[in-house]
């Protein structure tokens, strides 16, 4: 299968208890789908993945396959662990999901060639397609573009969000996805697929529009850097759950080690969302 559109990150739902708020995700999922999203992330770092139990990250899976129609549906399978990574994917194989999107191993800092063979051995796991995931600022790892071109090879291997933005560049065999929000167009631009994005959650509609009409793209993208910009004030999901629940869309907190915005951090959210016209304008004091 192609990977491709727009694939909201989607944030994960707490209650007042920080028990995942399942009724709470089954309406996130059907107001993303229904608001410009062609697919969701179940479980990754906006979902607060690193936090989920392995059987909270089935849950959600297994709702999402449930609720989420011909969108396709992509779970978070990886971690510092091949071991767990390997399990991770075998149960969201079963449960049914259209691909898995697996992290470079963090913390421990494999080398080139623990790298392929964590990478081989997720691939081998499952006969879904894998996304790689490539993110340094969290991962403290690279992966050049000569190392995706290896991975490329690895049968089941399909795509790679792509969170670095030096070196932006296709890599033959694999569908090229943008890893932040403000990569979007330069990847669409350079031939990519699409994006997974968090801003989508908010204006899904107007990023959709950056692939439907693309004389438009660097207008829509100018038009959304400033809520790009908020919701990047501070470690994500923090400045997205903020917004969520501004918005009226109880989302709940956040897990530790991530705490809640402050109030400084929740003014420029708020400033964004009423620039962006999705919060009316407050009156001055």
């Amino acid at each position: 299968m192609s990977l491709g559109g727009i694939i909201t990150a989607m944030a994960t739902p707490f209650d007042g208890y920080g028990r995942v708020a399942e009724d709470a995700a089954v309406r996130l999922m059907h107001r993303l789908l229904d608001s410009g999203s062609d697919g969701l992330v179940l479980a990754g770092t906006t979902g607060e993945g690193t936090t989920l139990d392995d059987d909270e990250k089935c849950r959600l899976w297994e709702r999402g396959v449930d609720e989420c129609g011909e969108a396709t549906v992509i779970a978070g399978t990886g971690s510092n662990d091949t071991a767990h990574s390997v399990h991770l994917t075998e149960r969201a194989t079963e449960l049914g999901v259209d691909a898995v999107l697996v992290v470079t191993p963090y913390y421990n800092k494999p080398n080139r060639r623990g790298l392929v063979a964590h990478f081989r051995a997720v691939a081998e796991a499952t006969d879904r397609p894998v996304i790689l995931y490539n993110i340094p600022s969290r991962c403290v790892i690279d992966m050049p573009n000569d190392l995706l071109g290896e991975l490329a090879q690895i049968d089941g291997i399909d795509a790679v969000k792509q969170a670095r933005y030096e070196d932006l560049e296709p890599i033959d065999g694999l569908d090229l996805l943008a890893g932040n929000d403000d990569m979007l167009a330069r990847v669409l631009d350079i031939g990519g697929t699409g994006g997974i994005t968090v801003a989508s959650h908010l204006v899904g509609e107007e990023m959709r529009r950056m692939i439907d009409e693309p004389e438009s793209r660097s207008a829509l993208h100018d038009s959304l850097s400033d809520l790009f910009g908020a919701l990047a004030v501070t470690s994500n999901p923090i400045p997205l759950k903020a917004a969520l629940n501004l918005l009226g869309f109880d989302v709940g907190g956040l897990r530790l080690p991530m705490v809640e915005a402050s109030d400084e951090e929740t003014a420029l959210v708020r400033g964004a969302l009423e620039r962006q016209g999705l919060l009316p304008q407050r009156s001055p004091v």
